[in-house]
């Protein structure tokens, strides 16, 4: 039997008890009510209901404690057993104490029918419950037992599993590990051939580097040596053509002194010579009319002769100024 045929077995039996307790608790107040309104002063009769609502409230009580005691499979001691049978004995007594009293043996059959009834459904409805809680439980026991079973097998074929990748994988480390090794191997052995041709290449370029550094610095001695000679021979050049122009310079000046030693004449020199004078009237700085007294021509001439010398300067500056 599985589980859900349990449950339904469960569910029918809690029916049928409560369908039980209802009819006996209604017949109980059917019957009982009039016994105790018989033995009740008048003005309380409406009170007579009440004692088999309080002894059927105890059977229910009774009956519902059980039910929930034993599907959680505890044990509630010896008290409950003793309210049990009291309200049992007690519905009993209440049923059947008017058919007592009257002597009427068929109407205490009757009328006990349903408190036996009841007391017996409790006891066994408590017994059934007990056993379908034992059934239940062991069920779930056998149900956790094939489940940790099951879980064990699958917990072994993971571990398994597990114990067959983690080899796997340890075989394709080692694999991967020996290829690593062997290409750091080769890269190494790569390496030191590169690094002993860039060694090589290194000290043949030094080498190179050192012959032309010694070839620049002996073309660079030559040139320095070269540039001595030329500055030597510039300056030495220099030197003649200032002694040169300080020798010009200085028959010029003798020259101009020369010519301007005459003084003032009263008649025109002749052009060439009084060009000459003028010349060197301009060359001393001397005014016009100076240098008209001294040539004997006339000042527009000479001023002439003055403009023609000071565009010929001006002409010779801008082209030694000229790049």
């Amino acid at each position: 039997m599985n589980s859900v045929q349990i449950r339904s077995a469960e569910r029918a039996l809690s029916v049928g008890t409560w369908l039980i307790v209802a009819g006996a608790m209604l017949y109980s107040i059917l019957t009982v009510t009039p016994l105790a309104a018989a033995h009740t002063p008048d003005e309380w009769d409406w009170t007579a209901p009440i004692l088999p609502l309080v002894v059927d409230a105890a059977v229910v009580i009774v009956v519902r404690l059980d039910a929930v005691l034993a599907r959680l499979g505890g044990n509630g001691g010896r008290w409950p057993v003793v309210l049990r049978w009291m309200t049992g004995c007690m519905t009993l007594a209440l049923n059947v104490a008017d058919s007592a009293l009257r002597k009427d043996l068929v109407g205490v059959a009757v009328h006990a029918v349903a408190p036996l009834l009841l007391i017996v459904t409790a006891e066994t409805g408590l017994a059934y419950r007990r056993a379908i809680t034992a059934a239940l439980d062991a069920q779930e026991a056998q149900q956790k037992a094939e489940q940790t079973e099951r879980e064990r097998a699958a917990q072994q074929r993971r571990e398994a599993a597990e114990q067959r990748a983690r080899e796997e994988r340890e075989h394709a480390a080692a694999l991967a590990r020996e290829q690593r090794e062997h290409e750091a191997r080769l890269a190494r052995e790569q390496t030191e051939r590169e690094e002993a041709a860039r060694r090589e290449e290194r000290e043949q370029r030094e080498t190179r580097e050192r012959a032309d550094r010694e070839a620049r610095e002996h073309r660079e001695r030559e040139r320095e040596q070269q540039q001595r000679e030329r500055e030597q021979l510039e300056r030495q050049a220099a030197q003649r053509r200032q002694e040169e122009q300080q020798q010009r310079e200085e028959a010029a000046r003798r020259e101009r002194a020369a010519l301007l030693s005459g003084g003032p004449v009263n008649e025109k020199l002749p052009e060439d010579h009084a060009r000459r004078i003028v010349h060197a009237a301009f060359g001393e700085g001397l005014p016009v009319r100076s240098a008209a007294e001294l040539c004997g021509w006339s000042i527009g001439w000479v001023s002439t002769r003055y403009q023609e010398h000071r565009d010929a300067v001006a002409g010779r500056t801008l082209e030694g100024a000229t790049p």
